[in-house]
């Protein structure tokens, strides 16, 4: 249905985009710092469900209608950024909770947050991700083969490109993010401090997110 050299083009296109830490990515590193490994886990997974979330509507076309939109855009932009800079806030205010003998025993820290909770978490950012909106609105539909028939269907194929490797870049950041604040848990001042840098990088990203993008 989809072709070797379009599957493979398309896949390149994703590896750049992808390599570039967006939205995601430092929500992942900030709920790594905040709440640890697992619930680094459970993010990547919400993340990528809600970013195939975004293929599917693509598929149906409802995608395009949100891209060219400036009205839809611009509310699912800022829904997005609210939720980020309202988990940042609760993880700064929690970030003194965090216990390190807690830590080291394996019981995590802070608030107790149910593991669907967080990938539902996940989900609503990566469903409300801009750069995810554009990336599949505009260059997804680009790599499909109109004459072969079955478009939502080579959509549907062709975007597991995509959040398969997401999925694996992510979950390296979420790993990478969570040894470092295991590190850190030898101190319970230091893992306060590492939890209060993660919610401060959730609320910076939420900002960031308000802020840019297109205008027009």
């Amino acid at each position: 249905m989809v072709s070797a050299d379009r599957l493979l083009a398309f896949a390149a296109m994703s590896l750049l985009v992808i390599v570039i830490p967006g939205p995601s990515v430092l929500f992942v590193i900030g709920r790594a710092l905040a709440h640890g490994r697992r619930t680094a886990m459970a993010t990547v997974l919400g993340n990528v469900v809600g970013s195939y979330l975004l293929v599917v509507a693509v598929a149906l076309g409802i995608g395009s209608l949100v891209e060219r939109s400036v009205t839809v855009y611009m509310a699912v932009k800022l829904a997005g950024a609210a939720y980020l800079v309202f988990l940042g806030v609760q993880a700064f205010r929690h970030r003194k909770e965090l216990k390190a003998e807690r830590i080291t025993a394996g019981r995590g820290g802070g608030p107790v947050r149910g593991d669907l909770r967080t990938v539902l978490d996940g989900v609503l950012v990566g469903v409300t991700n801009p750069k995810g909106v554009v990336f599949f609105a505009a260059v997804l539909p680009q790599f499909v083969d109109h004459s072969a028939g079955h478009v939502p269907a080579q959509m549907l194929l062709l975007g597991l490109v995509p959040i398969l490797i997401g999925l694996v870049t992510d979950s390296l950041w979420g790993l990478t993010a969570s040894a470092a604040r295991a590190w850190f848990a030898r101190s319970d001042r230091r893992l306060s401090l590492i939890g209060g840098a993660g919610g401060c990088t959730m609320i910076g990203l939420g900002v960031t997110v308000a802020v840019t993008g297109r205008a027009e």
